[in-house]
């Protein structure tokens, strides 16, 4: 069922709680390098200002250690940014539930903006406490989720704090409704033909998908260093290739399963020195042919043309995975090829976040797909058939 949206709730003259995904890249200076997760909070963000709410932004940024303020990992940076973007002043807070964010949230406005310090400079973030949870929830009178990257999280501020506001309004932001929205219709109602296109390092990384999706697709598509496992478990030479020795007889049982729906590369563009992929020897060989002392590092342009015939007859596509080392020309022949069979088709294409997204970026197609998610980690597990916690405890919709 469809969640109730920010933009449904009555905000003016009240305090929302909003869980963001503000975990941008910064460089050693700490500047941010991309700031399109913040740029994507902003209609959510908007909604409340706005329209006169007071706004209290959490998210987490990096690994820290639990134990405290550590500064490489602090939030000051998105703050400042989030008031560029938004022209107007953003406070932040120097902690996430002591005294200064306490006293913040108080003298708080209408249409102001509270960011707290990182959400895991405290253990009890990451360990979904309860205790945690309740200080964050008692600042607000209604909870917002606009972080669809850790939803499939079992966090305090994705799961435990919408727990403790069960008597006030929780809703979805613009951002993780748009994202609900586009992969469960891609899964649960797809226009067919269905195409997956999985890509990637490793076999195991993509079992609960392959699976799951081998059930609904029409066709799935493998690319990326695992598809030279399942070359393995057809008893085919990979040479020198990352290969997942373990995972040879799961590979064997998904062939079997996929039959005529699973694809697999024809060819193989690979090298004999990865660490100079510019200047070092390559060639193209039938897939199950490489030789020892090279790796395989591309499908091969008979698997690109292949791929996209498949895809150009799609009604909906799903993306997760690059072909080979789409960084690096001229490996990025293979994932540049399916980027483009994407990119002109008329099919509903979902690119779904972390390589893959970085991918159709780079190479400048972005524009041309009709949705790329903000969350790898979370759109890999919806694809696997998975059930968030932290959407499914948020207000229905009575729309």
């Amino acid at each position: 069922m469809a969640k109730k949206t920010i933009d449904q709730i009555e905000v003016s003259g009240n305090t929302v709680l909003m869980r963001v995904d503000f975990n941008v890249p910064l460089d050693e200076n700490q500047a941010i390098t991309d700031d399109r997760r913040i740029r994507m909070a902003l209609p959510s963000i908007q909604s409340v200002i706005n329209r006169g709410g007071r706004l209290i932004l959490m998210s987490h940024l990096g690994r820290p250690a639990g134990e405290g303020f550590e500064q490489k990992f602090s939030l000051a940076p998105a703050a400042s940014r989030l008031g560029e973007l938004l022209g107007s002043k953003v406070v932040m807070a120097s902690d996430t539930v002591g005294e200064d964010a306490e006293a913040k949230a108080k003298s708080l406005a209408d249409g102001e903006v509270l960011v707290l310090e990182n959400l895991r400079f405290n253990a009890g973030e990451k360990k979904g406490c309860s205790e945690f949870a309740g200080k964050l929830a008692a600042m607000a009178d209604a909870y917002c989720n606009d972080a669809f990257g850790t939803c499939h999280r079992s966090d305090a501020s994705m799961v435990a704090v919408p727990e403790a506001m069960a008597s006030k309004p929780r809703v979805v932001g613009h951002l993780v409704a748009k994202e609900i929205q586009y992969l469960t219709d891609a899964i649960g109602n797809p226009a067919r033909p269905f195409v997956a296109i999985l890509g990637g390092a490793k076999v195991s990384d993509k079992i609960n998908v392959i699976n799951n999706l081998l059930g609904i697709c029409d066709a799935v598509l493998i690319g990326g260093a695992m598809a030279y496992t399942f070359s393995l478990a057809k008893d085919g030479q990979v040479g020198d290739s990352l290969v997942e020795k373990d995972k040879v007889d799961l590979a064997k049982e998904l062939i079997s399963k996929g039959g005529d729906k699973l694809h697999l590369p024809v060819d193989t563009h690979c090298g004999d020195d990865f660490g100079n992929i510019a200047g070092c020897n390559k060639q193209v060989v039938a897939a199950g042919e490489i030789p020892d002392g090279w790796e395989g590092m591309d499908v091969g342009p008979e698997t690109a043309a292949k791929y996209a015939a498949v895809i150009k007859d799609a009604k909906t596509v799903v993306w997760n995975g690059p072909m080979g080392v789409f960084e690096k020309p001229p490996m990025d022949a293979g994932t540049k090829a399916v980027a483009q069979a994407v990119a002109d088709s008329d099919a509903i294409s979902i690119i779904g976040g972390g390589d893959s997204a970085a991918a159709v970026d780079q190479l400048g197609f972005a524009d041309q797909v009709s949705h790329v998610s903000t969350g790898g980690g979370a759109s890999l597990a919806m694809l696997e058939g998975q059930r968030f916690a932290a959407v499914d405890l948020l207000d229905d919709s009575d729309a």
